[in-house]
Order: C-alpha cells, then sequence, then structure tokens
C-alpha cells in the first residue's frame, strides 16, 4: 500500500439540482481531478467506478480522450464501495494491471432518482438482493431510514443512547460545514434544539439525523509513490486499505444477528486496517467517518476502537471530535453537512487535510482514517503524508 498514492482530487458543484447528465458530472469531476494532478486523460489506463454509477467506464473514457484501458473494475454495495474503489486502484497500480488508476462516483440524487425514497424495483429484483428485500418490505421497512431506525432504537434500548446523542452528531457536521464555502449548508449551522425540533422521518430518526440527497460528482486519481514525486499535486500515501463484510450480513440491517446494535463489518474492516498500517486509533490525527445517518456515526466510533461499546455518545460529548480535539470528525462537514457523495468527498477531504489545504485545516494530522458506508458490506482507508 505505501508504494501508492493518491494524486489528484476532483469535484463538481454540490447542488439539489444540477442541470447536467450524471455522464458530464462524471467527466467534469475526472478533469478535474487529473488537473490537480497534472495529468492528461491519455495518462489513464485504468477506471474503477461504483457498481451502481450509472456511466460506464468505457462511456467516460470515450467522452475525455483516455485511449487504451488495461484494467476496469466496479464494486457494489452502495456507499460501501467508497474506500473500496480506490482499495481496487491500489491492487492494480501496486500488481503492474495499470499505471494511473481513476476512481469515480457521479450522480443526480436529488433532481433524479432518490435512494431516500421506497424503492419498488428493489424488493422486485431478480437476485438474492429481491429476495432478501422481499422479508421486510411488507412490514413498511422499504427505506434506508426505517432500516437504520431499527439499529438505532435497540442501540438506545442496550445501551441508553438517547435522539439528543444522535443529534450531537449532527449539530457537529454542520458546524464544520458552516466554515467549508463548498458545502452545501455553508454558513447553517444548527442547534441541538433544533435537531430535536426537526420532523421525524422513521422513529427514532429526524431529519437531521439523515444525510442529504445531492447532485454532483467526485474523483480521484491514483498511481504509484514513485510517479507521484513528479506530479504536480503533493501526494497523499495509502497506508492501509481494506473490505469486509460480517457473518449474517445483509443490506442496511441485518436483522438476524444475535447482537443487532453492532456493525460487525466494520470491525472486520477496521482490524485489518490497523494490521497491515501498524497503527491504532491513537495514531490518528483526524477521522472522517461515513455518516449518511447519525447513529452509524456512533457505532463506528465503537467498532473501530475508539471507544468501548456504548460510550461512543460520552466519547462525541466530551469534545474530543471537535476541530481542536484528539479526533477531529469530518472537518468537512461530511455528508450531513458537505454533500453525499456516497462518501468518496470524504476521501477528498482526508488528501486535502494531509496536503494542508484544507478549509478547516487541522493541525498536522499525520494520518487520517476514512470509512465507507454501514450496514453494508463496507471498506476503508488510512492516508498518511507522503
Amino acid at each position: 500500500m505505501t508504494d501508492t498514492a493518491i494524486v489528484g482530487i476532483g469535484a463538481t458543484d454540490f447542488s439539489k439540482e444540477s442541470g447536467r447528465s450524471e455522464l458530464r458530472l462524471a467527466c467534469e469531476a475526472i478533469r478535474s481531478a487529473l488537473g490537480d494532478a497534472g495529468l492528461e486523460p491519455s495518462d489513464v489506463d485504468g477506471v474503477v467506478r461504483f457498481g451502481m454509477d450509472t456511466s460506464d467506464e468505457i462511456a467516460v473514457a470515450r467522452e475525455l480522450g483516455m485511449g487504451e484501458l488495461r484494467f476496469f473494475s466496479r464494486i457494489g454495495y452502495g456507499g460501501g464501495a467508497a474506500c473500496a474503489i480506490v482499495q481496487q486502484a491500489v491492487l492494480a497500480v501496486a500488481g503492474g494491471a495499470a499505471d494511473v488508476v481513476v476512481c469515480y462516483r457521479a450522480f443526480n440524487e436529488r433532481s433524479g432518482h432518490r435512494f431516500g425514497q421506497v424503492s419498488t424495483g428493489a424488493v422486485a429484483a431478480p437476485s438474492s438482493a429481491g429476495v432478501d428485500n422481499g422479508w421486510h418490505y411488507p412490514f413498511g421497512i422499504a427505506t434506508p431510514a426505517a432500516t437504520v431506525a431499527m439499529v438505532a432504537r435497540r442501540y438506545m434500548h442496550e445501551y441508553g443512547a438517547t435522539s439528543e446523542d444522535f443529534g450531537r452528531i449532527a449539530v457537529l457536521d454542520r458546524k464544520h460545514a458552516a466554515t467549508n464555502p463548498n458545502a452545501w449548508f455553508y454558513g447553517k449551522p444548527i442547534t441541538l434544539a433544533e435537531h430535536q425540533e426537526s420532523r421525524m422521518i422513521a422513529d427514532p430518526l429526524r431529519l437531521f439525523d439523515c444525510c442529504q440527497e445531492t447532485d454532483g460528482g467526485i474523483a480521484l486519481v491514483i498511481t504509484s509513490a514513485e510517479r507521484a514525486r513528479d506530479l504536480a499535486a503533493p501526494p497523499v500515501r495509502i497506508a492501509a486499505a481494506a473490505q469486509g463484510s460480517g457473518p449474517d450480513q445483509y443490506t442496511m440491517t441485518s436483522y438476524y444477528r444475535e447482537d443487532i446494535a453492532a456493525l460487525p463489518e466494520m470491525s472486520v474492516v477496521g482490524r485489518q486496517l490497523w494490521e497491515s498500517s501498524g497503527l491504532r486509533p491513537e495514531d490518528m490525527g483526524a477521522i472522517v467517518l461515513y455518516d449518511h445517518f447519525t447513529p452509524y456515526t456512533l457505532l463506528q466510533l465503537e467498532e473501530l476502537g475508539f471507544c468501548g461499546r456504548g460510550e461512543a455518545p460520552a466519547l462525541v460529548a466530551s469534545g474530543e471530535l471537535e476541530l481542536t480535539g484528539r479526533w477531529p470528525l469530518n472537518p468537512h462537514g461530511g455528508q450531513l453537512g458537505e454533500a453525499y457523495l456516497h462518501g468518496v468527498n470524504g476521501i477528498a477531504e482526508a488528501v486535502r487535510q494531509l496536503r494542508g489545504t484544507a478549509v478547516n485545516q487541522v493541525t498536522d494530522p499525520g494520518h487520517v482514517l476514512v470509512t465507507a458506508g454501514t450496514g453494508v458490506p463496507t471498506s476503508g482507508l488510512i492516508l498518511g503524508a507522503a
């Protein structure tokens, strides 16, 4: 892993109605990332994307003039793919399958297909996923918020957590977004009282417990550490990358585990990250956790070893996740505050932090942990200064 680096990051604007096709958003983000690295589309010979992205790699290659591709790959499970696309790029570069790999995610999730709404296609799919969804859709558990709400309620029952504990995550993310000009909620912090007054979406989840619906695109460029030295932007070293799926895994909520109030897939990822990098939670100068729903942010802190089981609410309340705390959380505002780009914008934020160019810059971060979507087979990264 240490022989590879992220050398370019690029993004479109984040909006609620882009006015462009998803293919155009992908191309804009990729061109921006290549420009950041000082590379041309013709330098790219590998592409990795989300399985559910609507813009095929060959279409992107045609539109941008990439020429021949020697490697291409797709990762499934929605937001769980965020860090895994980088892992695939690392494996390709390290194994000699490609020299320069582009990773991207682009969609119109607000003006187009809205993932937060009920999708009849999910239960009608002619696949094992359709069968899985068929067990809970008839009971009205048919949106991501509804599935997460079951875990949240069980977590509250097991550990005495409250809606206010969830709200503190939302307040913190919005506080950081409020000082980030690229964030949708720039200049719009919220208070805990406002969180508590926001309308109920799926009890106990309120509106401000749920991430945004965003139109936009974001891209990353990965190459070898050796080639990175000659490129335009400061490279960021990929110290570790991992994927993980837990026993009895379903999607969003694994109903049949003995312990429902847990995310063992993230524990699988965390163990690999710590073991392969030789680092520990105390070595992280910032953490970028996938915050599609506030309760899952708390559970990740526990699964990754930042605190014990049931102790995340107290950790958040302690102030240790503030910008001046021990583990600054989501300095860009996260998906609750900046934008919901399936977590890839969190990787870009980690790169900015390690380059020293972030809006809410953390002092000497050293290493940054990034996670992908939870409740699904997921992934994670540890990035470090080159």
